[in-house]
């Protein structure tokens, strides 16, 4: 087996210094084989997961390339998220791997959610179009953020709102009431499936959307108060977000998933706790991340820009990610070069051998272009 290295990166931004306490706001990890020093690396980064030690990364080093997990300041803190804060600081590390690490062409990985946050960071390098929040300025080098090679999309959603959306629980009718639902949209009550019907169906997503606009409308009046009050933002929280139909009804969209199941367990129990994604927020975040008709990080606004080489992957047995996710992915890349492989693996990639495969796919896509 090859001996890989691990070398540990931290850096300030360009906008905010090493912490007091001595943490950096850009920190991960750059593996690679021992001794050598990759022409070729992978940069990964994800909205709030700690990316460092990345899945790919021992596999991806022992093909021969670099690899970076890469965090930004808002590891672990994505209630706070502002989008363009996180991609300057996913151009420090980029800028890292070409001017430190001797990095001659750098692949952006977007895995799970950080697909979008990913294919939003090309889109800002070679087109800028991300905007400030109301009463806040851009961070300082998202105008000008380094230029990546290649863009990978492994088991990735389209966008923070849309994830968001078709996983939250369209029965909810009062945000400050988790028990406050109307029981003709409720995907655990037995009398509406599973299976669920197809005017269910499309009942429920409609109620999705308007549950997402709704708590954007009080977000937005909320700002202005708070505003007028000589207040800049306020935490809050949402309730019940695991509650996809296709969760529950592996009817609906047939793949190798186990039914019954998303990433927290079983979809009606996950969807009681308090682990659901946008549990915690900001009513600037909720703009900035989650919000269908505020954010900046949908995947449909920067995936067209993305005219390098590109390469969608997919798990048929993942509980979160599903086809329609994977192929609109790939239909909307700008890119002639572009291929679309599903794999027999969950989300995580963890069925015996799937990494080893997915390894082998990414390093030959790799070796076939940039070598």
């Amino acid at each position: 087996m090859t001996k890989v290295e691990r070398e540990f990166v931290g850096l300030p931004s360009t906008n905010l210094p090493r912490a007091g306490a001595g943490g950096h706001p850009c920190q991960g990890v750059y593996h690679k084989a021992a001794g050598t020093t990759p022409r070729i690396a992978v940069i990964a980064t994800h909205y709030n997961i700690d990316f460092s030690e990345h899945y790919m990364s021992q596999f991806l080093a022992e093909r021969g390339f670099g690899f970076l997990g890469w965090n930004t300041r808002f590891r672990g803190a994505e209630q706070h998220f502002i989008l363009d804060a996180a991609l300057s600081d996913i151009g420090v590390g980029v800028r890292w791997l070409r001017e430190q690490a001797g990095v001659e062409k750098v692949i952006l990985l977007g895995n799970s959610g950080g697909g979008s946050l990913m294919a939003a960071y090309h889109s800002q390098s070679v087109a800028p179009s991300v905007t400030a929040l109301p009463g806040m300025n851009l961070t300082a080098g998202v105008n000008e953020l380094p230029r990546a090679d290649g863009y990978i999309s492994s088991a990735a959603h389209l966008g923070r709102p849309e994830v968001l959306t078709s996983w939250m629980d369209g029965a909810v009718v009062d945000e400050n009431d988790p028990l406050a639902t109307d029981e003709s949209l409720d995907l655990f009550v037995g009398d509406n499936g599973p299976p669920y019907s197809a005017e269910f169906v499309e009942r429920y997503r409609a109620a999705q959307e308007r549950r997402n606009h709704r708590i954007t409308e009080w977000v937005v009046a909320e700002l202005e108060r708070l505003k007028a009050a000589g207040y800049h933002d306020r935490p809050f929280s949402v309730c019940r977000t695991w509650a996809d139909p296709r969760m529950v009804d592996p009817t609906l969209e047939p793949t190798n998933r186990e039914p019954n199941l998303c990433y927290a367990g079983v979809p009606e129990r996950a969807n009681r706790s308090v682990f659901g994604i946008a549990s915690g927020t900001t009513l600037r975040s909720w703009l900035s991340l989650w919000s269908l008709e505020h954010s900046q990080t949908r995947a449909y606004r920067h995936l067209p820009n993305i005219e390098v080489p590109a390469l969608v992957i997919n798990g048929n047995q993942d509980t979160g990610v599903f086809p329609s996710d994977a192929q609109s992915i790939f239909d909307q890349i700008g890119s002639s070069d572009k291929q679309l492989h599903t794999l027999e693996a969950n989300h995580y990639f963890l069925n015996p051998g799937a990494r080893d495969v997915q390894a082998d796919l990414i390093a030959d896509w790799i070796r076939e272009r940039f070598e």
